[in-house]
């Protein structure tokens, strides 16, 4: 039997092992804005935007002092952070600028606007937003049309103003 999973199904929240608690923190509070909810002596925090319980674990039970992850292996490829607005990605990536933070990519996918970059322990991390439905590229059939262009980073730089 066919099963399709509810659309009001959502995905609750990411836990990664990182190798140095207070130094993801510095990333994903300091830098990108996401508030300290709980944390547990120095092995775990949940962390999230908005007073929610927790968008994002983090724990070094497994993992502290460890290397990252090899690339070239199966795991998580990345989190991905949707910002509400073009506006609130703009303010996120001057962030990252006057950080001096790399990024890894950036790409315009006619439904999303993204940035690509790497935490402390190389774990992928994708920040977006989501344009309106209406403005998804589709076919002449109305089926979805995806693509991958090159972001114009100075425009959305410019949107933060």
């Amino acid at each position: 039997m066919s099963y399709t999973i509810p659309a009001q199904t959502r995905i609750g929240h990411v836990h990664l092992k990182v190798s140095d608690l207070q130094r993801s923190l510095d990333f994903y509070c300091g830098l990108l804005g996401f508030e300290l909810m709980v944390k547990y002596g120095e092995e775990a925090a949940f962390i999230s935007a908005g007073g929610y319980h927790h968008h994002i674990g983090l724990n070094t039970w497994y993992s502290k002092g460890k290397p990252p992850a090899p690339v070239a292996a199966a795991g998580l490829f990345h989190t991905a952070i949707v910002y509400p607005t073009r506006r609130d990605l703009a303010i996120a990536f001057r962030r990252l600028v006057e950080a001096n933070y790399q990024l890894t990519g950036a790409s315009d996918h006619g439904v999303s606007e993204a940035l690509y970059l790497d935490d402390p322990d190389r774990n992928g991390v994708e920040l977006y937003w989501d344009r309106p439905r209406e403005q998804w590229p589709v076919d002449a059939e109305g089926r979805l049309t995806m693509y991958t262009h090159r972001l114009d980073l100075e425009a959305l730089l410019k949107e933060a103003e």
